[in-house]
């Protein structure tokens, strides 16, 4: 039930918009979750999502600032979620469970980026529990909801997954911290819970997906000292985004994610990770940073987190 890890010319690319991968698609009576869906990418998604005609729950763990920012909009509604507290995951995916509604799109979109050493939880490292554990619990807990015969679940990873394979030994960084690579491997999480997840699902018509949604200045990066950045050579001295790796802008970012949870183009495929509004090619050693490395596809692998994950946070919708 695999689809292979290779381009379908899809006709989109890195300049296409949200907005314009959903051109002629009428997502009326369909209803997305979009984690983080109030900031960014994750803004953009929502924005053209209802416009389109989909109703989207937004659970954040800012409920005040998310309510601000998307009011005005119809279709939405806000709930709480903290994604680094498990107890806030069970207790949201409880509230949308009682509801009686079922899920068309689940996007995983929300997520830190290389943010100081940060425990949560039992001593978990930041990065791999948000980005992480908090998805593979809330997917699992809201699982009687995702409809079955055609929804999509998004894991929004980032072309950030090249910097780490899963480090087996100390998944948590306890001996010793690098704020790089411990994003690169709650990256490589990301996509390795899609390709276990679409093995799982797949048979019940559910079909999942991880991508990289681009480079884009967003509020992803408000961990990063302005210094670093623009040592990077993303912004300069006055704050200024500079533009030397091709960065996005948000409604171009959105695109992939957009386009991963509603494209009749994917019909029948899932377990893949795609960038550009495309599936992406495996990576080739040597060159700059782009496709997706072997580690973050590999089944036994990804098998073996979903072992991990539903034992550090005792969740298993498909437990035996």
């Amino acid at each position: 039930m695999s689809t292979a890890q290779h381009k379908i010319d899809s006709g989109f690319g890195a300049n296409s918009t949200a907005d314009e991968v959903l051109e002629g698609i009428d997502l009326t009576g369909k209803l997305a979750v979009v984690t983080g869906g109030y900031s960014g990418l994750g803004l953009e998604t929502t924005r053209s999502l209802t416009k389109a005609g989909a109703r989207v729950v937004v659970p954040a763990r800012r409920r005040a600032a998310a309510e601000e920012a998307l009011a005005g909009l119809d279709g939405v509604e806000v709930d709480e979620l903290d994604l680094g507290d498990l107890d806030s995951v069970r207790g949201f995916a409880e509230r949308f469970l009682a509801s009686g509604r079922t899920i068309d799109f689940m996007i995983d979109n929300a997520g830190i980026m290389a943010c100081p050493e940060t425990r949560v939880g039992p001593g978990w490292e930041a990065q791999f529990a948000t980005n992480h554990l908090g998805h593979f619990a809330l997917v699992n807990r809201l699982w009687p909801a995702i409809e079955p015969g055609g929804a999509r679940v998004v894991s929004v990873s980032s072309r950030g997954h090249h910097f780490s394979g899963i480090r087996w030994d100390d998944v948590h960084w306890r001996q010793g911290y690098d704020k790089w690579e411990a994003y690169g491997q709650a990256k490589t999480a990301n996509v390795l819970f899609a390709v276990h997840l679409d093995r799982l699902a797949a048979d019940r018509g559910v079909r999942a997906f991880a991508l990289h949604p681009g480079g884009i200045i967003t509020p992803l990066q408000r961990h990063l000292p302005k210094a670093e950045m623009v040592e990077r050579g993303w912004i300069d001295e006055q704050g200024n985004v500079l533009n030397p790796e091709g960065f996005k802008s948000p409604e171009q970012g959105a695109a992939t994610q957009v386009w991963a949870a509603t494209s009749p183009q994917l019909d029948g495929m899932g377990g893949v990770y795609l960038e550009d509004c495309d599936i992406a090619e495996p990576a080739v050693d040597g060159a700059e940073r782009s496709g997706v490395k072997a580690w973050a596809t590999d089944p036994e692998q990804a098998a073996r987190l979903w072992a991990l994950s539903a034992e550090l946070t005792g969740v298993d919708a498909f437990a035996a």
